[in-house]
């Protein structure tokens, strides 16, 4: 018991002497307004290392929140990196340079599908005018 109670003592200490990993960040503005009428809300902040994030919202027609908003953030480099989004009956959609983008279509058919879709023309054909039904797949 003597062991443990200064195991714990010990572990206090030694505690205290650790520098905080992640310090806390002081909020240098924050707002909210939430009025009791339509269920109509908003919300920003700012905090000392460069976040700012502000929302605001309302109730949608379906009884849903329709919300847009932003936030953005410093980034290594010393950019910032930033989001745009409206939330509502249509789902979630970010808008942003960091978000990935599909590749324009239509893209090119690479020569080996249009070869398979060719030979799937073929015995259909052919099966067609040997009177069976089905389709052969090559893997």
């Amino acid at each position: 018991m003597k062991t443990i109670i200064a195991l714990s003592v010990l572990a206090v200490a030694v505690a205290e002497q650790l520098p905080l990993v992640n310090p806390p960040v002081a909020i240098v503005r924050s707002s909210q307004v939430n009025p009791d009428q339509f269920g109509a809300h908003s919300s920003d902040f700012e905090a000392a290392n460069g976040i700012v994030f502000q929302f605001s919202g309302s109730e949608g027609v379906a009884g849903g929140s329709n919300m847009v908003g932003s936030w953005s953030y410093p980034q290594e480099d010393g950019t910032v990196a930033s989001v745009k989004f409206v939330a509502n009956e249509n789902g979630f959609q970010p808008e942003s340079s960091l978000l990935p983008v599909a590749p324009a279509f239509p893209h090119p058919i690479p020569q080996f599908v249009l070869d398979q879709i060719e030979f799937a023309r073929l015995e259909d054909e052919r099966k067609a005018r040997e009177g069976t039904k089905g389709r052969s797949v090559v893997i």
